[in-house]
């Protein structure tokens, strides 16, 4: 399985989009800032969770998160659900 993962930072409220086998790992990596660009907006939280049957899958479903009409869906879902916020 692969996932779609969406993570907030309670620092700054900013969004991270990504995909993985293994989205706990992922988080772990955020959060102890082996990923670069994330490191600055840590603590981190996951406010969206996505499973799909392969990567190609999956790929295409964060490409399309991370597009304009992606973004929006993903905000009001999210704001609907009440996820945290920064």
């Amino acid at each position: 399985m692969y996932y779609v993962y969406v993570l907030r930072s309670l620092k700054s409220g900013r969004l991270y989009i990504g995909s993985s086998g293994d989205p706990e790992a992922r988080l772990d990596a955020h959060n102890s800032g082996r990923s670069r660009w994330s490191r600055n907006h840590r603590p981190w939280v996951r406010v969206l969770l996505e499973e799909h049957t392969d990567c190609p899958t999956a790929q295409r479903r964060e490409r399309y998160l991370k597009s304009g009409w992606g973004r929006r869906t993903l905000k009001k879902k999210i704001d609907a659900e009440g996820c945290p916020s920064g």
